[in-house]
This record gives structure tokens, sequence and C-alpha cells, in this order.
């Protein structure tokens, strides 16, 4: 009768450990099933907004190619010499022709004949004629390229604004998986892409064996009742997945971007502490019911209170109590083991307590980047605006509008590709000095690797992007004797003494001293009135930057010095990767 009565107890004792390790089974599987959710979602957003912004670029683009000369007299030849000579400045694009309404082929940037094919039978041209508007094709292979590719295309008009053929830019779908690729670099995550009629145009892993392929039926069906979703299904290879689900709009309706997270391997580490937390609760009770039944043969009021006082303890929530009872009596051996039970437990929880609160920090790491990007946003739409107001509305002001808004674009798609954390110095320089460079010594970049943050990115992007179309119009750029250095150094400051150095200790400040300086071009003489170009430089870096700016117009050619207080790009593995380009 003792004995069951110990019995009894132990098993009371065990149940309330029991159930705090359930609910905190519970609680991390549940928390952790809403993170790997939000972060499936969140990341197929982020592939979606990729997508959505390569589009605008490419629109953009041909809405550039289409007010040139040679493409709206549609003249085959001047318009084939055209396109093959700026085909090599657009990287993302493997082929640029234009149609007739019909679809003939009029011209494309590899030199096809006149009629060489027809893309008559293209959904993408359909719907340009159907609707007058920019449209995107699905999967298709390339006639002049033979390459998988998707289109991008958008109508051909003449002075009457009436359609008179198409313009078609062709993606090639490795490169698009590439460059998707940088957005998803876990090798256990799934990235699938696929058109309005359900054939994959992106997937990794497998991209050879799943591109031009038909989704199955019942996946189909399934997706197209998803959007902006997350649920666990069985992946293309079979291993049960977290899914998020996003259908973009407008250019980009029909494509379903879909990510997935190995169910596996996102809940491993949850389903090791759970089989840790059986062995040891299972390993506890049974040291403890042999630890009863030895106990239960001789005096044990004492202990018994003792044990019952921590077992009253432990339901209040407190994991911290300890019986006590040491030593090799049968008690001893049974508080000992209620001790390393306890113990146990407290170390799980205190595990769960760790993950949540790595939960939370990276749920806050989210909402930072978020406002960040909108801070960028709203600085960027700030920036068109006042291009936009300087603008007249002359040929002459619409083209300076329409570069300087390229210039901010391809700024903007140095800091894309690395998420926004930063940008080296000499990678902006060749951005805009590259398209320009004929020999070693015709603009020569000089100064030590640096990083710098987003802010310092755009202003010195903008400020380089002034300063050579003015080189390239009126300055050194003009001439083939013409040069353009650029020179650069960082310094780091304390106490009123400076030294040259990469990076900063705690308590210096860090500048950053650059050198415009060109040479070998027509005679310079200072301008008349302060232009908006001037304006642009100097108000982005003194508001944006708190820095200095001093041009002078020298007769042997424009010179211009810089000099801003640093501010270290964003730390991590974008910065790191961006600092190894500059070498």
């Amino acid at each position: 009768m003792l004995t069951s009565r110990v019995l009894a107890l132990v098993a009371l004792a065990l149940t309330p450990a029991l159930a705090i390790q359930g609910y905190n089974e519970y609680a991390q599987r549940r928390d952790r099933d809403e993170a790997v959710r939000a972060d499936a979602l969140a990341t197929a957003r982020v592939v979606a907004a990729d997508l959505d912004q390569l589009a605008d670029s490419i629109h953009q683009t041909l809405d550039i190619v289409a007010e040139t000369p040679a493409i709206r007299q549609r003249d085959a030849e001047s318009c084939t010499e055209y396109l093959h000579r700026i085909i090599d400045k657009l990287p993302q694009i493997i082929l640029i022709a234009v149609t007739e309404t019909n679809g003939r082929l009029l011209c494309n940037s590899l030199g096809s004949a006149p009629g060489a094919y027809t893309n008559a039978g293209r959904d993408y041209h359909q719907r340009v004629l159907a609707t007058g508007e920019f449209a995107m094709g699905g999967f298709a292979q390339g006639v002049a390229t033979e390459r998988e590719s998707v289109h991008f295309a958008q109508p051909l008009r003449d002075d009457d604004a009436r359609p008179v053929g198409v313009l078609v830019a062709s993606i090639d779908l490795a490169w698009l998986s590439e460059r998707l690729r940088q957005l998803v670099q876990q090798a256990s995550t799934s990235l699938t892409v696929s058109d309005r009629n359900g054939i994959v145009l992106v997937r990794r892993p497998d991209q050879d064996l799943w591109l031009g392929r038909s989704l199955p039926p019942e996946r189909l069906a399934r997706l197209s009742r998803d959007r902006d979703a997350a649920r666990i299904v069985a992946g293309l290879d079979g291993r049960e997945r977290v899914v998020g689900v996003v259908r973009p709009q407008g250019v980009l309706e029909g494509v379903t971007v879909v990510i997935g997270r190995d169910r596996a391997l996102a809940f491993a580490d949850v389903d090791a502490a759970t089989r840790r937390g059986i062995i040891l609760i299972l390993a506890g009770a049974v040291l403890s019911g042999l630890g009863a039944l030895v106990g239960g043969r001789v005096f044990i009021r004492r202990p018994m209170h003792r044990l019952l006082r921590t077992v009253a303890a432990w339901r209040a929530g407190d994991l911290r109590a300890r019986t006590r009872i040491a030593g090799p009596s049968e008690f001893g051996q049974l508080g000992e083991a209620f001790d390393a039970m306890a113990g146990s437990i407290q170390a799980n929880q205190d595990h769960l307590r760790e993950e949540l609160a790595r939960s939370r920090s990276l749920q806050d790491q989210q909402t930072t980047m978020l406002h960040e990007l909108n801070h960028r946003v709203k600085n960027t739409l700030a920036t068109v605006q006042a291009l936009a107001r300087q603008s007249r509305g002359g040929e002459e002001d619409a083209a300076q509008l329409e570069s300087r808004l390229l210039a901010l674009s391809k700024t903007h798609d140095l800091l894309t590709r690395d998420d926004w954390s930063g940008a080296a110095l000499r990678e902006v320089l060749e951005n805009e000095l590259g398209p320009y460079r004929r020999d070693a010594d015709h603009v020569v970049l000089d100064g030590p690797p640096v990083i710098l943050a987003p802010r310092y990115v755009l202003a010195i992007g903008m400020m380089v992007h002034e300063l050579t179309t003015n080189a390239a119009k009126y300055g050194a750029l003009t001439r083939p004797d013409g040069r353009v250095r650029i020179t650069w150094s960082v310094s780091a400051h304390e106490g009123g003494n400076s030294r040259d150095s990469g990076t900063a200790r705690a308590g210096e400040e860090t500048r950053l001293r650059l050198t415009w300086q060109e040479s070998g071009g027509p005679a310079v003489a200072p301008p008349q009135r302060r232009g908006f170009g001037t304006r642009l430089i100097t108000g982005a870096i003194k508001r944006e930057l708190d820095g200095e700016i001093h041009m002078s117009f020298d007769p042997g050619g424009v010179c211009l010095r810089l000099d801003v207080p640093l501010e270290q790009a964003a730390p991590g593995i974008v910065a790191a990767r961006a600092l190894d380009r500059t070498h």
C-alpha cells in the first residue's frame, strides 16, 4: 500500500513536468511554423518585387529605344546597326527586335534579315496590339537566339500615335535564374517562377530538369486559389515544404512565384529538442519509479515531505526548485533523479526562450529593413520630383531628365543587387565612366577599396553622372586624347591628427576625399551662371552627406574636390562581397 502511494506521488510529480514540456513543445513548434511561413511569403514577395523592377527597367529601356530616329524611321539597315551597337550595353537583354504589326521581322540586334521570321503567333505580340500596352510573354524558345527566354514587348507608334510595329526585348532565362539565385541563396530553399500557362520559367534547384515544363494540373489548380498565402505542401521534388505563393499584378499578371522552405530542415532543431526532452523525461520517470519502489520499504516521511514541497513548487511554475536529497540511499537517488529531470526541463525552457528571442530579433531586423527601404524610396521620389521640376519640356531638358533618371536607376540596381546594404565606390564610378573608357589611360581610377552606405551611393552616383555627362558633351571625353583621372583616399581623424586608413577606430571620424581632374580636352571657361547640374551636385553632397565640395574651371580642365565624413556601410556578408569585387 505504501509503495502504491509513493508511486502515485511520483506520477503526480511528473504530471506538471510533462504538461510544461508539452506546452513548451507546442509553443515552440507554433512559433517556428509561423516564422517559417512568414519568411517564405516575405521571400516570395522580394522575388516578385525584383521581377517587377526588372520589368520596369526593360520598359524604360524600350521607351528610350523607341524614341531614337533609327527605330522611328523603321529603316531596316539603320535599325539593325543601331540595335547591334546598343545591345552590349544592356547585359540583361539578349535580343532586341522590331517587327511589323503583322509579326514580320523588320530588324534585330543579331542582324537577321528582314522577314527571316514572324512573331505573329506569339501571345505577347497579340496582347500588345490588342491593348496597346507594354506586355510580358510566357516561356519561349527564341527563334533568332535559339535560347530559352521570356519576352517583353510594347507598341511602336508613328507621329500620329498609330501602332506601326512592335518593339521586343528577349531575356535569357538562364540569366534570370542566376539573378534570382542571389535573392534565394539557401541550398535547401526552392524557388519556382511560372508563366500564365503554368510553364516553369525559373526553378532552383533543378533548373535544367524543370525549365520549360508545365506544372502538374493538381498543383496548378492549387496555385490558382492561392494569392499571398503560405501553406505546407509536397514540393516538386517530393520533399515536404512550407511554401509562400505570390501572384504579382500589372504587367506580371499571370506569373506565379513560389518559395519553398524545407520543413524537415526548418524544424530539425525543434525535433531534436523534442527527442531529447522525451528521452530525459522517460529517463527521469524510470529513475523516479525505481527510487519509489525501494524507498517505500523504509521510513520515508521526512524525504516524502521534501519531495511534496518540491512538487508543489514545480506546480507553481518554479523549475529552479530542487529536492536537495542526495546520497547513496534510495530516496537520495530519487531526489537526484528529480533534480536532474527539473534541470533538463529548465534547460529546454531556457533554450525555448532563446529561440523565441531570436525569432523576435529576426522580425525586428525585417521591420528595420522595411523602414530603411521606405526611407530610401521617399528620398528617391523627392530626387525624381526635383529633376522633373527642372525640366521645362524641351527636347534637351527631356533628354537630360531621362539621362538623370537612367543614372538613378543604374545606381539603384547596384544597391538592389546587394540588398541595399551598400556598394563599392569603384563600382559606382565604373557604372558611369565604363562606357567612355577606350584604353587604360583614358579614364583612370586610383584609390583604396571603399564600401559606401546607400545614401552615399545615391548622392555620389548622381554627382559622377553629372560630371561624366558634362565631360562627354563639353570636356575631356569629347577628344581622343582627353583624360579623366579620379583619385580618392580615406583618412581617420583623432584629436586633431589624421592618418590614412581603410577603417576607423573607436572615437575616430573617417573622411573620404575624392578628386576629379580632367585634362586634354577643350579649353575651359567658368560658366556664366550656376546650372541645375551644379546645384544638384552641391545640394546632394551638402544636404545628404554634410560634406564639402569645390569646383574649379581651370583652362586645362574641370577639377572637383570632394570631402565628406564617411559612414560605414551595413556590416555582413553583402558588404564583404562588395569589397571582394573591388579587387
